[in-house]
């Protein structure tokens, strides 16, 4: 392979993945690669570096010619998602605790052992982890499907959160446990946010997966 093709197929590598991002279908990015390979072959053809053609930024280059060509385009729109998503799980969080809170005599009446009876506390801190991070997911998905309901792919998006999410979150309580074990399990707001953070970065990186998921699956 020439250095030249190499040249072209490398910068043809770095629009390409700019128009994924830009929510370019991938029969666009096929038309538009086709068109940009031709010129810069052409161009190294007459003896001129092809990255020339593109000037100093490959990026933005890529992002011109696909405007000029009017392609269609899905954008990610990860901010929104991600925003919305968080907001959903706060707000079921918010109505979970309330609901609990109300309904705390009927709880214990119905769940009352005798004493004799000893759960297990992995079992029981299972029970509760897993009911908490059951209500963030359905909060996000909800969320999602509502607010979000006219966006593009949204409904694979949602479906994705669903299946992403709560082994992430469960990976994520185990991550802050141990975080918090090492430690001796401090109670200081610095911790108690650490552990919190850990479980957010999940949330946030699997929601992001799951539309990045949907957006590139459909192109």
């Amino acid at each position: 392979m020439s250095t030249s093709t190499s040249a072209v197929d490398n910068l043809l590598a770095a629009a390409d993945r700019e128009w994924r991002a830009l929510g370019i279908h991938r029969r666009d990015r096929v038309s538009l690669a086709a068109d940009l390979r031709a010129e810069l072959e052409a161009a190294a053809a007459d003896g001129l570096d092809p990255a020339e053609l593109l000037g100093a930024d490959p990026t933005e280059f890529a992002v011109r010619i696909a405007e000029e060509a009017g392609v269609e385009r899905t954008p990610p729109r990860y901010g929104q998602i991600l925003g919305v998503a968080t907001a959903g799980a706060m707000l079921s969080l918010v109505v979970g605790y309330v609901v609990v809170i109300s309904l705390h005599q009927a709880f214990v009446a119905a769940f009352d052992l005798p004493r004799s009876v000893r759960v297990p506390v992995w079992l029981a801190a299972g029970v509760f982890y897993g009911a908490v991070a059951a209500v963030v997911v359905a909060g996000a998905v909800l969320a999602i499907r509502i607010v979000l309901r006219d966006a593009p792919h949204i409904r694979h998006t949602a479906a994705r959160m669903a299946l992403l999410l709560p082994p992430a979150i469960a990976a994520a309580i185990a991550a802050a446990v141990a975080f918090a074990w090492s430690l001796n399990y401090p109670l200081t707001p610095l911790a108690i946010a650490a552990e919190a953070a850990i479980v957010l970065a999940a949330f946030l990186a699997a929601t992001a997966l799951a539309r990045r998921w949907s957006v590139t699956a459909a192109r």
